[in-house]
This record gives structure tokens, C-alpha cells and sequence, in this order.
């Protein structure tokens, strides 16, 4: 943790004092009009609501939101009600102060952004909501109104992720996540690129904290190498500028620690196959905005007249701005080391709306209103969505998120306007982006004048049609079919409609079928039938008994009843709960009072005792050495997910108050750990590959599959090991067999 030594009291007062002037240093020079006096009563009242309070790491509390005021000031470019919003953001939640306090003193505009900023204090989703989900919905609201309320929690959260070393463990966790769930897409979906990739490398260091300091390693030690090649590749670049008459200037952009981590996660590649860690960026002056795509094209010819281009891998956004603002014109040329290196081209305007975010730039720095930009129309379906809320928290963040992550797709209707899409949408999506009565009635689409299928997924440049047809109505499965936040929520509230009737005949058959049998109906049953099944929600449970997709039917049972009652005495059993002696009752053992998990230490994992203290879940398989979190479930046993698992991402967000740190405390050589090979087919391949690991590693193979397709094999093996670095030396051994190109782990 950070250590902050406390000083005597009037230094730390001037302390206090030297970091407002230099927010007020920051905004005087800013080409905001100068309101130093609201500014400084601002801080006033605020230093004096915070009077006596310090932060966890014992600093005085008032620095947070002086250091807000900054980042609103000197990386968002935002101006003085901005900044007073921000010096006040904590009052109303934190003091006895109101809004109304806040309204009376600075007006009725600082007011409402405040109060945007303050979080929920009630549950406005049902006592199990995610109160995460309920601030960010609260966030959304504020957001559709006044802008300014999104960009002041960002430089919100960014302080406390720079700050984020003073908290315990578990909270580090449960806040990294949630940068990386909901606000880091969200920077990105503002354009707020900066913000992004800071609050991105912040959490990775605190997930990650060994991978973060190796890669960034890596990265240092091979900068006079790139600075190098950077230099020797635009050489030729920067005379047929000048020449030109080009003012410009020429940076090299290294890839963030994380983007780099995430591309070896999801490539299973090492750091050593990642051949687009930099980047060169041209920006160019331009005073005239009408010629400013023909110059963006312009350095694009002096790029190739001396480069080998990628012909793939040109991406035109200076016609067709992204849904954030950004506008760019990309290439990528071959480097005079044989790799490839992207080229970014932007005049000076667009590397600011890049840069601060096209939110701050539009707005609130130019003074320009334009109802029909890219940014308004994502507004407006966020303002769609909020108009009729999930019900439940996770579900509307998983809606939310539908459309932060999204990459943007363009297509056509017959009568050629332009839709902007989230990357991977379908013909459904496109129909209920339209219109939902179109979306209720839709059966195919023509694209390009040929049938298609409802989830026939759309491409960029698309020309699509909708056909419809009055007796159609919308479907269960066609929650698959859909990709976007809009079709999405549209489709729940129409199947809602009938999704009651069906969820209570689906429980009276449910009982039924128990007091048939002579069962008890209890939660912990009904939680290991929903888990046998896959099912998240009992609602789920109903509705598919009710539509006969689950048969519980009398006749069934009786044929294998004891079959049946044997499967849920093992449901209903704990595998990694202490053995009772055979006599022992199921329902005692049930009725036993668990033992509640202290989630203020580090809970130390012991796979090598008989019984772990612990539970892994499929989705991630970690294993000893993996980077882990446990969450603490209603039974209070500790669930083990690797950190970066989408799963734990998810009760990061969402239930932070379960999570517990965890360390591994031993080894046992009881792990599943999966592995993929290829490299060129030889007679006796498969020999070396099991002798390898059989006899002189002394691996237990589990499974083994092999393919073979002209040369080249392919070939996933599941083993037993004990640890990362166990497996890491199988994976090194594998690489060393004549003919395998390349060995990684898939699990």
C-alpha cells in the first residue's frame, strides 16, 4: 500500500493551497473565459465541507477532488462550471451538505452536474441489484442530459485508479474491474483516448501486477531499437514533406502495456510474435478544413511512393468519422526490418478530438451545437434504453455494454441512407434499428438484392432490405440474433409480455414433479438443478419447463426414479465439503451452518491438502501460478476464476463485496491444463510428441487429438500438472521436437 506521512497541519494547509494554484494556473491559460472568483468559492466550500476528512491513505480528502478539477482541466480541456462541478463532486454524497446548498451557492447548471455525480444510496433495482450497475445507470441518465456529468467521472475515476495502491486487496480488484467492465469502453466510446488507455494500463498493473512489470520490461528494452527503425523508416518521409511544404511533426506511439497483454491472451502468442508494438503518427497543420481530407490523402501518396503498403490493412475514416468522432487516415507499410508498422494520418484538429475526446472538443471548447453528430445519435440510444430499464442490474450493464465494446459497421437501405451498426449485427438488428414494429414483424432480408436469414450477419457497405410478413412474432431464439443494445432490449420487453404466464405454469409443474416424488423443495435443490441444466435464473428454469424445452413428465420419472433421485442427491452433494460417515443425513449435513470467509486478508488456496479449501470453475481453469480472485457465494465456499476471465470481469462489476484476495498456498498435481500444437507432418510425429511427455517429462495425457491436412498437423492434448511453471517447461519441451512450429496453452 501507499504511505502518506502526515505533516504539520499549516504545511499541509499550503500543500493543499500549491495544488489548487496550479489548477487555476491550468485554467488561466486555458482559452476558457476567465471566472477565477466562482472557482475560488468553489474550492472553499468544498475544502471546508471536507474539513478534518482524510482519504484511506491519509491524505487530506479535499486533495481528490482538487486532483479531479486538474485532470478536468488539463486533459480534458473542460472550463470553469466543469471545474467547480468537480471540486464539489463529493459534497452532497460525503457531507451534510444538499443540493439545494450546492444550487443556492454556485446555481442551478453546477447543481445538476453534482448531482448527476452523486451516487445511489437506495436500490432501485431490488435488494440483489449491483448497486455498480445502479450508479452507472444513474450515470447514463444524468449523462443524456448534460454531458459534462460522464467526463467529470472519468477524471473521477481515473484519480482514484492513479491512487488505487492504498486499498486493500480485494477492493483493488473489485475496482480494476470495474474500470475495465464499464469505464474504460466507455472512454473509448466517448473518444477519450487517453483516459482509456491509462485507466486500461492501471488496472492491468494491479490484476496482473508480474505481466505488467515484464511486458513493460520488454518494451523498454527494446526502445533504441524502434527508435531506430522509426527513424530510418520515415527519413524518406520527412524530405518529400518538406519538400512539399508540409508543417507537420512525426511521433512514434508505442502499444500500451495492456493492448499488449490482451493481444497475447487472446492470440496465445509471447511478447516476441506481437510485431505491431509501434506505430507512427504524422500530424499536419491545416487552416483550411475543406482540404484537409485531400492532404490527409496527400501524405498517404508520399507514404507509398517510398513503402511497401499493405494492401488489406487501409482504414478510411476522414469520409466516415468512427461513432466516437474519431477521423483518421490509416495505412500500414512494410518497415526496413521486414515488419509491418501502422501510419496514422491526422491534421491537428482531428489528433485533438482524438486525443482529449470529441465529447470535451465539440461542446464545450468550441461552442459548436450540432444535433445530427455521430455522438448525439449514440445519446439517443442511450436515452432509448433508459427508457425502459432491465429489471435486473447485470443484465441492463450487459445491455450497456453491448454498445461500448462494439466496433461500427456501415450499411445501406434501399434507399441508400447510412446506418451505423455494432460490428457483428444481423438482419434482425438492422430491422429493429429502423423501427420495432418492423423488427416484431421481420422473416428474412435481401442483401445486395440476395436472401437472407434473419441472423444472416452484415458486412460494411451492405445494402440491405427488410421483408416482413403481419403474421410473424417475435421468438425466443431470437435473442441470438441479435447484436445490438436496441434489438436487444426491445425483443426482452416484447417477450416479457408472455414470459409471466409461462413462468408460473412452469413453477406449479416444478412442484408438482417434487411433491410426486416426496421432495422437499428448497433453494440449495433448485440451485443445482438450475446448474445441471446451465441455467442462470430460476425464471429461465420455469419458462423452459412450461415450453416442454426441459421434460419432467411423471411417466419419465417413474421409469427411472431411482436414477433420478440418485442424480440430485449428487447435485444437492459439495464435492470439496468434509465426508459425512455413509450414515450420516444429506439434509443435516445441508442445515450445517458454513463458515463465513474473512474477506479483509488474503485467503490462501491449498490445492494440496485432500479436501481444497476452495472451488475452481470451468470457465477459466486456473491453475497454481495463474494470476486468481475468489468470490464468495451464498454458501460461503471460495470460487476460484483467473482475474482475466470474462466471468470474474463480470462479479468484479457486479459484486464486489464478495470478492476475497486469494494466493496460492501449494501445488498438487491435479490441474487440467489444455494445450494446442502444429508444425509440419513427418512420419513419427505422434511418437515424439507422447514420448516426450510420457517418458521423459512423466506427464499424465488425459486426452489427445491429431489432424493432419497436407503438411501441416494440428494437435490438442489435455494433461495433469501442478503449476504455470510445470507447464511452461512441457510447452518449452514441445517446442523442441523437430517439426512442431508452435506450442500454447488453450485453457
Amino acid at each position: 500500500m501507499n504511505e502518506y506521512k502526515p505533516l504539520p497541519a499549516e504545511e499541509e494547509d499550503r500543500m493543499v493551497e500549491a495544488a489548487f494554484r496550479d489548477v487555476l494556473s491550468a485554467y488561466l491559460a486555458s482559452n476558457h473565459r476567465k471566472k477565477v472568483e466562482i472557482i475560488e468559492r468553489a474550492y472553499r466550500f468544498a475544502k471546508a465541507a471536507h474539513k478534518g476528512v482524510r482519504r484511506r491513505s491519509g491524505e487530506p480528502y479535499i486533495l481528490h477532488p482538487i486532483a479531479v478539477a486538474r485532470i478536468v482541466i488539463s486533459e480534458l480541456g473542460l472550463g470553469s462550471t466543469s471545474i467547480c462541478a468537480a471540486l464539489l463532486h463529493d459534497v452532497v454524497e460525503d457531507t451534510e451538505f444538499t443540493r439545494e446548498d450546492i444550487e443556492a451557492n454556485f446555481g442551478p447548471k453546477i447543481a445538476d452536474i453534482v448531482e448527476g455525480l452523486t451516487k445511489i444510496s437506495g436500490g432501485i433495482f431490488g435488494d440483489k441489484a449491483s448497486l455498480q450497475a445502479e450508479n452507472f445507470r444513474k450515470l447514463l441518465l444524468s449523462m443524456s442530459a448534460d454531458i459534462r456529468v460522464v467526463l467529470i467521472k472519468m477524471a473521477d475515476r481515473l484519480h482514484n485508479m492513479r491512487t488505487l495502491g492504498s486499498m486493500r486487496p480485494e477492493k483493488q480488484f473489485k475496482i480494476a474491474g470495474e474500470t475495465l467492465y464499464v469505464y474504460a469502453p466507455l472512454a473509448h466510446r466517448l473518444g477519450l483516448f487517453k483516459i482509456k488507455t491509462e485507466l486500461e494500463d492501471l488496472a492491468f498493473r494491479y490484476e496482473h501486477p508480474q505481466k505488467y512489470a515484464e511486458i513493460v520490461g520488454k518494451v523498454n528494452e527494446s526502445e533504441d531499437y524502434r527508435r531506430r527503425v522509426v527513424s530510418e523508416f520515415v527519413a524518406p518521409v520527412r524530405a518529400k514533406l518538406d519538400a512539399a511544404g508540409f508543417k507537420y511533426e512525426i511521433k512514434a506511439r508505442v502499444k500500451s502495456a495492456y493492448s499488449i497483454f490482451n493481444k497475447m491472451e487472446t492470440k496465445k502468442i509471447p511478447f516476441e510474435e506481437i510485431y505491431d508494438i509501434y506505430a507512427v503518427r504524422v500530424i499536419f497543420d491545416n487552416d483550411d478544413d475543406d482540404l484537409e481530407r485531400m492532404r490527409c490523402w496527400q501524405i498517404y501518396t508520399i507514404f507509398t511512393d517510398g513503402h511497401k503498403v499493405h494492401p488489406d490493412r487501409t482504414r478510411d475514416w476522414t469520409s466516415v468519422p468512427k461513432a466516437n468522432g474519431y477521423r483518421a487516415l490509416h495505412l500500414t507499410a512494410m518497415g526496413p526490418d521486414g515488419r509491418w508498422i501502422e501510419v496514422q494520418i491526422r491534421s491537428r484538429k482531428m489528433d485533438e478530438i482524438a486525443e482529449l475526446g470529441y465529447a470535451a472538443h465539440w461542446k464545450y471548447k468550441t461552442g459548436v451545437t450540432d444535433d445530427d453528430t455521430e455522438l448525439d445519435k449514440w445519446m439517443n440510444t442511450i436515452k432509448d434504453i433508459l427508457a425502459n430499464p432491465e429489471p435486473n442490474a447485470i443484465d441492463f450493464l450487459d445491455t450497456i455494454k453491448l454498445n461500448l465494446f462494439s466496433s461500427e459497421i456501415y450499411v445501406f437501405t434501399p434507399r441508400g441512407d447510412l446506418l451505423t451498426l455494432p460490428s457483428g449485427a444481423t438482419v434482425l438488428d438492422m430491422a429493429f434499428t429502423i423501427h420495432t414494429e418492423l423488427g416484431m414483424h421481420c422473416i428474412a432480408g435481401k442483401v445486395n438484392h440476395r436472401l437472407v436469414p434473419l441472423n444472416h450477419p452484415l458486412e460494411s457497405g451492405d445494402q440491405v432490405e427488410i421483408i416482413t410478413s403481419q403474421t410473424q412474432t417475435p421468438r425466443h431464439e431470437w435473442m441470438d440474433f441479435c447484436h445490438s443494445a436496441k434489438a436487444k432490449n426491445c425483443l426482452r420487453t416484447l417477450l416479457r409480455k408472455d414470459r409471466g404466464a409461462l413462468k408460473e405454469h412452469g413453477r406449479r409443474l416444478y412442484e408438482d414433479f417434487l411433491l410426486h416424488e416426496g421432495i422437499t423443495p428448497t433453494d440449495q435443490l433448485l440451485d443445482r438443478m438450475l446448474k445441471n441444466y446451465g441455467l442462470a435464473s430460476a425464471d429461465d428454469f420455469y419458462v423452459m419447463l412450461a415450453g416442454d424445452e426441459i421434460s419432467l413428465s411423471p411417466e419419465q420419472l417413474r421409469a427411472a426414479r431411482r436414477k433420478r433421485l440418485s442424480m440430485v442427491r449428487k447435485l444437492l452433494r459439495n464435492p470439496f465439503a468434509p465426508r459425512r460417515p455413509d450414515d450420516a443425513d444429506d439434509d443435516e449435513a445441508r442445515r450445517a451452518a458454513p463458515v463465513p470467509v474473512n474477506r479483509k486478508v488474503t485467503y490462501i488456496l491449498h490445492p494440496d491438502d485432500q479436501r481444497p479449501n476452495y472451488r475452481l470453475e470451468d470457465c477459466c481453469s486456473p491453475i497454481p501460478g495463474d494470476d486468481v480472485l475468489g468470490f464468495v457465494n451464498e454458501r460461503e465456499e471460495v470460487v476460484v476464476h483467473k482475474v482475466s476471465c470474462p466471468n470474474a470481469a463480470r462479479l468484479k462489476s457486479s459484486y464486489g463485496s464478495r470478492l476475497v484476495a486469494t494466493r496460492w498456498g501449494g501445488l498438487a498435481d491435479r490441474f487440467i491444463a489444455r494445450v494446442a500444437l502444429e508444425g509440419i507432418d513427418r512420419l513419427g510425429i505422434l511418437d515424439d510428441i507422447t514420448t516426450t511427455l510420457s517418458r521423459k517429462l512423466a506427464v499424465n495425457i488425459r486426452s489427445l487429438n491429431i489432424t493432419t491436412r497436407n503438411e501441416v498437423f494440428n494437435c490438442e492434448l489435455s494433461m495433469t500438472v501442478d503449476s504455470t511453471d510445470t507447464l511452461s517447461n512441457i510447452i518449452n519441451a514441445l517446442k523442441g521436437i523437430k517439426g512442431v512450429k508452435s506450442a500454447k496453452r488453450i485453457s
